[in-house]
């Protein structure tokens, strides 16, 4: 990773990543440098940090449906077929990852869009939201089939992140549900998951299976189901005694840190040496 410039494209579990990729870094370097030089940029869309004494710069860029999305008189148009706006800003990393899934089916006062338009037409709601999200990938991987040079940057798609809400919790997931809740788990599950594929993980396999370089596939899926234990569930540093209390707003879509994005790191590190 010396000498290289990693970006991470998508939702706050590619942010998930990101921070945890910096924390490893940092973890790292600091036994033989207690004080390492870093440069930090927050922004939004874009958020990134450098290592200048390693040549190491590692970006987060807030696409959750990687497809653009424009205001026009304060409304946020979710534009199928196009790309342009936010792809211009990957084109100079030497390795990206993307991600995208969870924000494709949420609805009411959580969904991040109030206009979708394709093939030059205007909507106020998805036929169907798998279509959509088939429709908007097949825009990002003709991006990146056209737009990316292979021979110096390295692709990769992280799978889809599980959710683990119980009934009657507030699910800002996909389909990627559980029936057994994050909150009050101390531990993994003992048997290995047998429910997928899901249908986000077909689309996406079909997508990327029509490209002509397709991305490395990051399969953190059925380990991460596994993992009930690890989201922040009701115990996030913003929670107030009364959320604590509340398990309908504990978070079981996220990860902790130090955690599960940990090992998801682990497995990138080990497929950027192929």
């Amino acid at each position: 990773m010396r000498g290289k410039s990693v970006m991470f494209v998508g939702d706050s579990l590619s942010r998930n990543q990101f921070e945890s990729l910096i924390c490893m870094i940092q973890t790292l370097i600091s036994p033989s440098d207690p004080k390492p030089q870093t440069q930090m940029n927050g922004g939004d869309p874009l958020s990134s940090v450098s290592f200048p004494e390693y040549g190491v710069k590692i970006s987060y860029y807030k696409a959750v449906f990687l497809v653009d999305i424009d205001m026009y008189q304060g409304k946020r148009y979710l534009k199928l077929d196009d790309i342009r706006g936010n792809g211009n800003a990957w084109l100079n990393a030497d390795v990206l990852s993307f991600n995208t899934g969870h924000w494709w089916s949420h609805s009411g006062s959580t969904q991040g869009w109030d206009y979708v338009e394709y093939d030059g037409v205007q909507h106020q709601a998805f036929q169907s939201p798998l279509d959509a999200l088939e429709r908007g990938l097949r825009t990002w991987s003709q991006w990146v089939d056209n737009n990316v040079d292979f021979s110096r940057t390295k692709v990769f798609f992280q799978n889809i992140s599980p959710t683990h809400y119980g009934s009657g919790q507030w699910n800002i997931g996909p389909t990627t549900t559980t029936s057994e809740s994050c909150t009050g788990q101390t531990g993994p599950s003992t048997t290995y998951p047998v429910t997928y594929p899901d249908p986000i993980e077909e689309v996406l396999a079909n997508v990327i299976g029509g490209m002509k370089n397709p991305p490395f596939l990051l399969n953190i899926t059925a380990l991460s189901e596994m993992r009930k234990d690890g989201h922040p569930s009701v115990y996030s540093a913003s929670s107030s005694s009364a959320e604590m209390a509340n398990q309908k707003t504990a978070d079981c879509s996220h990860w902790c840190l130090p955690g599960l994005p940990d090992t998801w790191n682990v497995l990138f590190n080990y497929a950027l040496s192929f």
